[in-house]
């Protein structure tokens, strides 16, 4: 019998388009023996596993857990002294919001290899691929990633902070908690303050609604906005026609040529 080598790798699946998964992640998949994955990933990517490969859905959205997180990391270190290398498959990056740290410790503690294969965070890439520049020079000097719900479901306290600042601020995870977060932008007087709403962003389910503080909830409605999605507030959502429209200008001259 071929000896067992328990181990775990972390895959960050990219934002939700297949192709926006790295050559590093898919070879990882290919390798695996066991894959954890979760409700956000792309289920496009499972075609990558060897057919002998066991696939195990462990998603998580809100009220609805397939497993606990508990459940979830002694069913790594299980499968990993089982099957050998268990891919644990995570929507954007492991680390942003992912508790991929968690898992990797939990393993270590029974003697379980543990790596890493970064992948292209939502917060990012999501207003990137509708032509918002989250940096825009002259625009914005910093940049705040939120998560606007915690563990506890109560709405994140660094959200206050961060509407008193001129930064862009990225939220995620935080469609249910929007008339809380649009209330503490109105009180800092900044109800025209722009802000952009992307769901399913860099899929064909994606969705955009664009306004401003005043009016985005009317807009969310009227669009049926809703999770998972990517809320980005700052000045830099106003420049978004500029950035596109160059993407445009160019895609039609290569067009033409």
């Amino acid at each position: 019998m071929d000896t067992i080598n328990p181990k775990l790798t972390l895959v960050g699946a990219g934002p939700g388009d297949p192709d926006l998964l790295t050559i590093k992640g898919q070879k990882v998949i290919e390798n695996a023996d066991v894959i954890l994955y979760d409700a956000l990933i792309n289920k496009e990517l499972l075609k990558y596993a060897k057919k002998e490969a066991e696939l195990i859905y462990v998603g998580k959205r809100k009220g609805m857990y397939t497993y606990s997180q508990e459940e979830i990391n002694n069913l790594i270190v299980t499968k990993a002294y089982e099957r050998g290398h268990v891919v644990r498959l995570k929507g954007g990056d492991s680390f942003i919001f992912g508790r991929g740290a968690e898992e990797v410790n939990y393993a270590r503690s029974f003697a379980v290899t543990a790596s890493i294969v970064p992948g292209i965070s939502s917060s990012i890439s999501v207003p990137s691929n509708i032509g918002i520049s989250l940096t825009h020079r002259g625009v914005s000097q910093s940049l705040w990633i939120l998560t606007g719900t915690t563990s506890d479901r109560s709405l994140s306290p660094d959200i206050k902070l961060a509407v008193k600042s001129n930064a862009t601020v990225v939220i995620l995870m935080g469609m249910s908690k929007l008339h809380e977060i649009i209330q503490l932008y109105k009180k800092e007087l900044k109800g025209q303050e722009a802000i952009a709403i992307i769901q399913n962003g860099t899929t064909k389910k994606e969705k955009i609604g664009i306004g401003n503080i005043s009016n985005i909830e009317g807009i969310a409605n009227e669009k049926d906005l809703g999770a998972p999605a990517i809320i980005v507030i700052g000045e830099v959502v106003k420049h978004r026609v500029q950035l596109e429209a160059i993407s445009e200008t160019v895609f039609k001259e290569k067009n033409v040529a």
